[in-house]
């Protein structure tokens, strides 16, 4: 039996597009990786154009700090995963399409066989050590990447690691960014960002995925574009047509030093608490200790105590675990730790 292809009827009565394209789509498995503020829409898109197989990889669960950009979500979805969240409301968005969830970290050791199944990878993540894990990756597996990242009012798109048509392949990250002191650029829970700008970023992340599949020839590949929400302004900037990256092996993801709630019972007044959620989240309710949140712990860091050790929770264990990293870029030898998966 032929699939009914009249939801899909605009966008098959395109000029270049037609049911072939439209079949292509429905070939396709597409992997989203970070639900949240650039994988919402890119997810809304995808599905809703007809892609056969989108896969969605994260693990984190919804705060009320994400509802502002994260469109997949409401009130009433706060402290559940991302994951199963979105897969439910995408499956009611197109029941006819094939979604797969994987409730998980993306790390040096699963990442190359959860990509190995799917054609095209797209980066929604909002941190460096999954960008780059997810580009090296990509580009051992033979993958095309489609990048985005948003920071205040700017954003980026690229798509990496194309194959041209001699087999050679087009830049990826590591051509523009060999490597990025992380912790020099805050994510966006702790400089902010226009929610705006990731529906737009996301969108056209979902664009350059259907040009990769129907096979256009005017991808965004060796090339980036740079995007100002405040001005309405975008450039494109030229890398190259080849890359000059030799990838040959993954960089073990770092592991954040974390404690779980059993080993604190033992002795919690050895460790000095900090909630680096907001202030709201704090006065609703909390664990004691300091609260100091995410945005603003770059400018207390030089006042904590080091000879105590300190213990950084939240709701999920993920702001946690940013704050963690933060301090240990300032002071490797620092004993701080994530409380495992927060405090709800």
């Amino acid at each position: 039996m032929l699939p009914d292809l009249s939801r899909y009827h605009c966008q098959i009565a395109l000029p270049g597009f037609g049911e072939t394209s439209q079949q292509l789509l429905q070939q396709a498995r597409v992997l989203v990786v970070g639900a949240g503020g650039l994988g919402c829409p890119a997810l809304q898109y995808l599905v809703a154009a007809g892609i056969g197989t989108t896969g969605l990889a994260d693990d984190d669960v919804v705060s009320v700090t994400n509802l502002h950009r994260q469109i997949l979500y409401g009130p009433g979805d706060i402290g559940k995963k991302k994951v199963k969240v979105a897969i439910g409301r995408l499956q009611q968005q197109n029941p006819d399409i094939n979604l797969i969830a994987h409730d998980l970290r993306v790390d040096s050791f699963n990442a190359l066989a959860l990509i190995n199944s799917y054609d095209i990878i797209v980066d929604g993540t909002d941190n460096f050590e999954t960008r780059y894990l997810l580009n090296d990756a990509a580009v051992m597996a033979g993958k095309p990447l489609v990048y985005g990242a948003i920071y205040q009012y700017e954003g980026q798109l690229a798509v990496w690691n194309v194959k041209n048509a001699d087999g050679s392949y087009s830049p990826n990250y590591r051509d523009l960014y060999p490597q990025v002191d992380a912790t020099q650029i805050p994510n966006c829970a702790v400089g902010g960002v226009i929610p705006t700008l990731a529906g737009i970023i996301g969108c056209l992340q979902a664009n350059e995925v259907i040009k990769l599949i129907k096979r256009s020839k005017d991808v965004l590949a060796g090339k980036v574009m740079v995007f100002d929400a405040q001005t309405l302004q975008s450039r494109i900037i030229k890398i190259g047509l080849v890359t000059k990256t030799n990838i040959q092996s993954l960089q073990a993801t770092s592991a954040i030093p974390t404690i779980t709630k059993s080993e604190l019972e033992n002795n919690p007044e050895k460790y000095e608490f900090i909630d680096v959620r907001t202030i709201q989240e704090h006065d609703l309710f909390n664990i004691g200790g300091k609260n100091i949140p995410l945005d603003e712990l770059a400018d207390h860091i030089a006042l904590f105590n080091r000879n105590t050790p300190i213990v950084f929770y939240c709701a999920t264990g993920k702001r946690s675990a940013e704050a963690v990293k933060l301090v240990k870029g300032v002071f490797p030898d620092a004993e701080v730790y994530s409380l495992v998966s927060g405090i709800g």
